[in-house]
């Protein structure tokens, strides 16, 4: 009687899988089998790259005359740990019964690779058919649905391929340049930091994040302050005044003289009180009032890198942490596929949403929630997405952005406080989605000071009130107080901007007094002072910021709607970039505050990008990372053959040797 196999990447999601199919029978040594299924397991790899020694024994030695090392042909071994799980799964594959075998590994990249690693090495029966199932939850629907809809695993032929080569590019580049430069520069490092002998660790990934870490503490360290001097105008009568800042226009007395330190203030304090001086017994008239409504929409849904940044700021835990627990949730039915890059749902997902709100609402028993839930079906909020940002089919690749599946709840009381409030970080903004807009009444004004017929000062001031929370009544702001700890080193408030970086935007004028003012009234001045600014450095990287800037490739960008317009090819990937923090750490490269989560390179850390910036100080280079990376983009894309990719990698490291040898 034939068989169908399915191969998960780790008994627990073997054991959902069991479930779903209703077999009931005992596990048996590393599988479960029925009359029509079995089900088995990998305990993640179970198949790794060999050493440059298991090609030949003379390169267990670091010697310049033995790189670059390229392989013809590659060798793989078992992982002696897990031999005997493989030698099951392989005795599996190859029964004469098994008609169907299914990959069941996780769904991205990285599962990919895992699974087809065995699959190379096991050797599978030639005559059954080879499947892929690919899913977003492990709800029984879910894994049925995949099941059901398995495609042929050769439609998975060019990410497999992209996951190959992202594996010989990693070991490629880390071999021979950690080796390389280890040869070189590695005494100068062991004196320099006092040890008998020191290698030189180098990735493609992680020396680029090291990069980004060094340069911006190097940035703060040399950054000198430099005082400035605003100028600011209070006008109206006693009860009702209010302020105003000065800007230099090109009407000003004092439009790009020497005296400014930019448009809104003078180098000199003197200069400052002679520019005040000459606005006394002048005229000051409005010459400009927009009174408008504001609308702004709740924030596009987690991806990972989102997730990451913000459970850094909220509870202070590092990306592995974070990227840890929603794995767990994940696993517990609670919410959907985490290693995703996208963050709004697909148009299929959109039209089943109502599921995951209907399962929320019965199971999940936060009395929070409960409310949020009672006044959208109160207040009759609409469910239907299709039209919304929160939908784009275009910005999907592998998974959708990570929501409650509405599901699991038989499994949340058990788990930790800290998984638990993750889990209703992720449920709030899946239902600030559903939410109206937040509504602002705003009155933008503009004075102008004349000086004479053809000068004048131009003083701008806003106001906005919210009049309408909307989605603002479950997305409430985190505690400013925990924005404003400091790190034990005394590092500056490294979250926050100085007041003076702050435009008059961001200010709030009363809104009462300016709604009853006239486009064109004359209008009392009351004085004008002087404020005293000083420029300030930028901020460091803690854990969860560097996330975002490495999906951004090297750019921190705070504003989130800029961010998700540039987004493009990051460095590393979702499902990797914790683990490079945390493998810089381990090696001593870089140093992570346990209460802020603040980064800031190490001694050797730096000592290790000087030496990368003198010999190859592209590998610091951003750019040059994410343009690796969407290079086996295009690869899982079919844009480019896997050969190309690797003709190109291997002409890169080659042409370093040249340079770097000849430089010694």
């Amino acid at each position: 009687m034939s068989k169908k196999l399915i191969i998960t990447e780790k008994p627990s999601v073997a054991m959902e899988f069991a479930k779903a199919l209703k077999i009931t029978t005992s596990r048996k040594n590393g599988y479960l089998e029925s009359n029509d299924w079995i089900i088995t397991w990998c305990v993640g790899h179970l198949v790794t790259m060999s050493y440059p020694e298991k090609y030949d024994e003379k390169l267990k030695f670091w010697r310049l005359d033995t790189l670059p090392f390229i392989p013809k042909e590659w060798k793989y071994e078992i992982i002696p740990q897990v031999q005997n799980q493989f030698n099951i799964v392989q005795q599996l594959l190859q029964r004469e019964d098994i008609e169907e075998i299914y990959n069941a590994g996780d769904s991205g990249r990285e599962g990919e690779y895992i699974q087809r690693l065995v699959f190379m090495m096991a050797k599978p029966n030639p005559k059954a058919k080879m499947k892929r199932v690919w899913i977003d939850s492990q709800t029984e629907e879910e894994i049925l649905r995949g099941i059901r809809e398995a495609k042929d695993m050769s439609e998975y032929d060019s990410l497999s391929d992209s996951a190959y080569l992202r594996a010989k590019e990693d070991y490629l580049i880390g071999i021979n340049f950690s080796r390389l430069l280890s040869i070189i520069f590695g005494r100068r490092l062991a004196q320099n930091i006092h040890e008998d002998r020191a290698s030189i660790s180098v990735g493609r990934v992680m020396t680029c994040v090291l990069g980004m870490v060094v340069s911006r503490e190097r940035e703060i360290r040399n950054f000198v302050k430099t005082k400035y001097y605003k100028i600011m105008g209070e006008f109206g009568e006693e009860q009702s005044s209010f302020k105003a800042d000065w800007k230099a226009t090109e009407k000003s007395t004092v439009w790009e003289s020497p005296k400014l330190y930019n448009e809104t203030g003078f180098k000199k304090e003197n200069d400052a009180k002679d520019f005040i001086a000459s606005l006394s017994h002048k005229k000051a008239v409005i010459t400009e009032l927009k009174k408008s409504k504001q609308k702004e929409n709740a924030p596009l849904l987690f991806n990972l890198a989102e997730i990451q940044n913000e459970c850094t700021k909220r509870f202070k835990i590092k990306p592995d942490e974070t990227l840890e627990i929603i794995q767990n949730l994940y696993e517990k039915k609670l919410v959907t596929y985490p290693r995703t890059d996208a963050r709004v749902l697909s148009t299929a997902v959109s039209k089943e949403i109502n599921k995951n709100l209907n399962g929320i609402a019965k199971g999940c028993k936060d009395e929070e929630i409960q409310g949020y839930i009672k006044k959208m079906v109160e207040e009759k909020y609409s469910t239907n997405l299709a039209k919304t940002k929160y939908v784009n089919d275009s910005k999907i690749t592998d998974h959708y952005a990570i929501i409650p599946t509405g599901q699991g709840y038989e499994n949340f009381n058990n788990l930790p406080q800290l998984q638990k409030d993750i889990y209703l970080v992720i449920v709030k903004r899946f239902l600030a989605i559903f939410y109206p807009p937040a509504e602002y009444n705003k009155v933008q004004l503009t004075i102008e000071v004349e000086m004479d017929k053809e000068k004048k000062e131009t003083f701008t001031t806003s106001g906005r009130v919210c009049i309408n929370q909307g989605f603002l009544e479950i997305l409430k702001p985190i505690d400013k107080e925990n924005k404003k700890k400091k790190s034990t080193k005394g590092e500056q408030d490294v979250e926050n901007k100085e007041e003076e970086n702050k435009n008059s935007e961001n200010k709030t004028t009363d809104l009462e007094i300016l709604k009853k003012l006239k486009k064109g009234q004359e209008i009392l001045i009351k004085n004008f002072e002087i404020k005293e600014a000083e420029t300030s450095p930028p901020n460091r990287y803690n854990s969860g910021s560097i996330i975002l800037a490495m999906e951004n490739a090297g750019k921190l960008i705070e504003e989130e709607e800029l961010r998700e317009q540039i987004k493009g090819a990051g460095i590393g990937t979702s499902a990797t970039r914790g683990e490079i923090i945390k493998k810089l750490e381990k090696i001593n490269y870089i140093e992570i505050n346990n209460k802020t989560q603040i980064i800031t390179p190490s001694q050797k850390g730096e000592y290790i990008y000087d030496i990368v910036m003198q010999s190859m100080p592209d590998m610091l280079n951003p750019k040059l990372t994410a343009s690796w990376e969407k290079g086996l983009d295009m690869v899982a894309k079919k844009e480019i053959k896997p050969d190309e990719f690797m003709t190109k990698l291997e002409n890169y490291i080659n042409s370093k040797f040249n340079k770097l040898v000849v430089k010694m």
